[in-house]
């Protein structure tokens, strides 16, 4: 778990207006922000599960498109 040491700073009303960090704290959530922007990236890249179907289903439906294509070409 990851330790942070704010510093607020706040008006007069006491409410926080500002948080100051010391830089090495500072840096450590800028590369955490990169990094989970780089993996949320990668996930939109990815197909989804509910996009793919079983190998066996494609091979299937590719021979049967396969096929009617041969059917289409033999008429022509």
């Amino acid at each position: 778990m990851v330790t942070w040491h704010p510093e607020y700073v706040v008006d007069e009303h006491q409410e926080r207006k500002a948080v100051l960090l010391p830089a090495a704290e500072w840096d450590r959530i800028i590369s955490a922000l990169e990094e989970l922007d780089d993996i949320r990236a990668c996930d939109a890249a990815q197909p989804h599960a509910a996009e793919s179907r079983p190998f066996e289903e494609a091979v299937c439906e590719i021979q049967q498109d396969y096929a009617a294509m041969l059917e289409w070409m033999k008429r022509e």
